[in-house]
């Protein structure tokens, strides 16, 4: 079938330009030959076409035209038609052009809904339905990824709370030294430092800014001198809740236990 006009396939149903159609009508004379283009499109509209259904929002597009002898490139506003609707203004049009161009879009209509274009039509689609989904599958994959990087991160915290949660007994500075890879004179300093703690008499206790928490107790241990005299004294033992109270604040200042180091 020869191409009379251009016809746009790339929508769900096949379309062609108002202004091409308004172009080959009015070569021949007749009633488009006579009026401009927007009044001829709104003449035609009025018998009931509907816009996004027979024929699209406008649209500006560049157009090269002859103006007098000149070639020059114009802005003009156009819009996709409906083969149906295109079908139905060449019929009204009531010329030759108007007869040759309603024939070839009934031949054109008649192509396009046979089995061989419909199937193919149909594995395009599923074409675009298996590559969207690929996408699809592809997103989520990456997502299921990071998903999965957050659960490894957080991973160490939780064991590291299990492991607190196990143990339900006073905890001395020693064995939680020990988590974090220090001895007991380091890792008390470094609270220290912190502000965290101060040591009197012999003694370590909590900032007044951390007291009353239940987050530490102390305990009375008896010992006996050179001399067999016997003596008391008291040393401060970490509560469970404190030893979280330590995990949190040490992890805000970037220091993890090593259970927790890659």
């Amino acid at each position: 079938m020869n191409e009379l006009i251009r016809v746009n396939y790339e929508m769900a149903q096949p379309t062609v330009s108002a202004r091409d159609l308004y172009d080959l009508l009015s070569s021949e004379g007749g009633i488009a030959g006579t009026e401009r283009f927007s009044k001829w499109f709104e003449r035609y509209v009025g018998y009931g076409f509907r816009e996004n259904v027979d024929y699209s929002t406008p649209y500006k597009k560049v157009r090269v035209q002859f103006e007098g002898k000149r070639e020059v490139s114009r802005e003009v506003e156009d819009y996709d038609l409906s083969v149906d609707m295109a079908k139905q203004i060449c019929m009204l049009q009531r010329t030759e052009k108007g007869i040759e161009l309603r024939q070839y879009f009934i031949d054109l209509e008649k192509a396009w809904n046979t089995p061989e274009q419909v199937y193919a039509r149909a594995l395009k689609m599923a074409d675009q339905a298996i590559e969207s989904l690929k996408e699809r599958c592809k997103f989520l994959g990456g997502q299921v990824e990071e998903q999965q990087k957050t659960i490894e991160e957080l991973q160490p915290k939780a064991s590291y709370y299990d492991l607190i949660l196990q143990c339900p007994d006073l905890v001395s500075a020693t064995e939680i030294a020990k988590d974090y890879g220090m001895g007991a004179r380091k890792f008390n300093e470094l609270l220290y430092g912190m502000g965290v703690q101060f040591k009197q008499s012999g003694i370590w206790f909590l900032y007044q800014k951390y007291a009353g928490f239940g987050y530490t107790k102390l305990k009375t241990h008896n010992y006996s001198d050179s001399s067999g005299t016997q003596h008391s004294k008291q040393h401060m033992y970490w509560t469970q809740k404190g030893r979280l109270f330590l995990y949190d604040f040490l992890k805000d200042k970037g220091i993890v236990p090593v259970i927790e180091k890659a």
